[in-house]
């Protein structure tokens, strides 16, 4: 039974990994973006995978996929097929993506942050996970509150990896926050259900792309943005 689910895994796996169409991204300078990064920058992608629209639509962002920069032109990431994986920042010039700095690193944070990542290499993705996520491709009324609780279920198993958890234990591995502290007295209903939410999402440790785009310990940098920038020196086509 357990080969069975290996192999039916597999398969739906690749079939979840297949690229759709999208609209196109405007090209990355690989080069410039080289520059740019910094050890242990967190790159969100919008992926153009099958699997990617179901992310998508459960975390309500654009985001579908997370990577750690581990200096050198190369990252890691937990790739559904392959595990977690290093592989060129080359690979990223096709995709939209977003720099997720952390602001208070110290180089050695950094370092260990890598490490962590690193030791890491070779663990498989949670084929559960493959599985939950599939129900979903055609997009169902999911409500909005059990969008991301629908994305745990099943995926439970702490020896394997999915992207943004790998990414979010690596940080925590020295102490680096990934979401705000918990309110201890909620002042109103909605301050309430967003505590509910963090308390769920550190129980279960399914940490999205979209929590390093909201985190106020992450500062957002656009990687086309020319620098530097000024507006007057722009020529506009009459």
């Amino acid at each position: 039974m357990n080969r069975f689910r290996r192999i039916l895994g597999t398969t739906l796996a690749e079939f979840l990994t297949t690229e759709v169409e999208v609209e196109p991204a405007l090209p990355l300078d690989i080069t410039a973006l080289a520059h740019l990064l910094h050890k242990a920058d967190v790159i969100l992608v919008e992926g153009h995978l099958r699997i990617s629209s179901a992310i998508k639509y459960l975390t309500q962002s654009t985001w579908s996929h997370a990577a750690i920069y581990t200096g050198n032109g190369a990252c890691i990431e937990a790739d559904v097929l392959e595990g977690v994986r290093s592989f060129p920042l080359a690979a990223l010039s096709p995709y939209r993506i977003r720099i997720c700095r952390p602001i208070s690193l110290t180089p050695e944070d950094a370092d260990s942050i890598v490490a962590h990542a690193t030791s890491r290499l070779g663990v498989q993705y949670d084929l559960k996970h493959v599985f939950d996520l599939a129900r979903y491709l055609v997009p169902l009324p999911v409500p909005r509150s059990w969008r991301r609780r629908a994305i745990a279920l099943g995926s439970a198993d702490p020896s394997r990896a999915i992207c943004s958890t790998l990414v979010a234990e690596s940080f925590q591995a020295v102490g680096y926050p990934i979401l705000p502290e918990i309110p201890s007295q909620p002042r109103d209903a909605a301050t309430d259900r967003s505590a509910r939410e963090i308390y769920h999402i550190h129980d279960t440790g399914l940490f999205t792309p979209r929590d390093f785009d909201l985190s106020p310990f992450f500062q957002v940098i656009k990687p086309d943005m020319p620098r530097p920038f000024d507006h007057h020196n722009l020529v506009w086509v009459p």
